[in-house]
């Protein structure tokens, strides 16, 4: 399974833009489709909502993609 950083800027980062940030999703658009679709997960349990607040400590996945979110500043420490 391919691991993406995403050191968090603030205190949470809402779900679809996560995925856009990242590079998981093209755009908003398709982000939201997919969370809708039941393909991503947090912290291992299927995430339905599109806006879920994600902070730092929390781990998001896509198929075999995964994102671990950690506070700005920590990023390569893990």
């Amino acid at each position: 399974m391919h691991e993406i950083e995403l050191p968090l800027r603030g205190e949470h980062i809402p779900l679809d833009a996560l995925l856009k940030a990242t590079g998981l999703a093209p755009s908003g658009g398709t982000a939201k489709q997919l969370i809708a679709a039941g393909e991503v997960q947090v912290d291992g349990q299927v995430e339905l909502r599109k806006t879920c607040k994600i902070r730092a400590g929390q781990r998001v996945t896509l198929g075999d993609q995964a994102v671990r979110v950690v506070a700005d500043g920590e990023a390569g420490e893990g």
